[in-house]
């Protein structure tokens, strides 16, 4: 039986920390439309169209494009760990592959973005796994000490 995504309620959980961080009270209306969209979907909650997902059948990967109060692309990723036996959510930026050149006169602003972005993905990731979400961190401090215990 193929691994499942974290059920929704969990998920809910992490949207609702997320937009803690990235916005507080100050919610824009077009991320305020994709969360009532998924709160009133009737079908099956992965299946809803506020959702992306890599090509894989069932897919690795789902992604909420949620952005941030700065930049309107960062996503919260439900992704498959490299082991394959949990999800855990990521904190996205989304902002690495499409820096301009040092020296473009667009440089230092976008740096200023992109060390924004990587506070309040940070904040997100740190939040999460305060509430015992399972995060790329936890997951990974968690396989090096399983590895430890495999090696003594």
């Amino acid at each position: 039986m193929p691994l499942e995504p974290p059920d929704p309620p969990i998920v809910n959980k992490a949207i609702e920390s997320y937009i803690k961080i990235a916005y507080g009270d100050d919610i824009p209306l077009a991320v305020q439309s994709m969360l009532a969209t998924l709160r009133d979907w009737g079908g099956r909650f992965y299946n809803c169209p506020v959702f992306a997902k890599d090509s894989e059948t069932p897919p690795n990967r789902y992604s909420l494009r949620l952005g941030n109060r700065y930049y309107p692309h960062m996503k919260l990723v439900i992704e498959r760990a490299p082991d394959g036996q949990i999800f855990f959510f990521r904190a996205d930026s989304h902002d690495r592959h499409v820096c301009p050149p040092d020296g473009a006169k667009e440089h230092d602003a976008f740096v200023g973005l992109m060390s924004k972005n990587q506070e309040i993905a940070q904040a997100v990731d740190s939040a999460w796994a305060e509430e015992g979400l399972p995060t790329f961190k936890t997951w990974l401090r968690e396989d090096l000490a399983r590895r430890g215990k495999d090696t003594a």
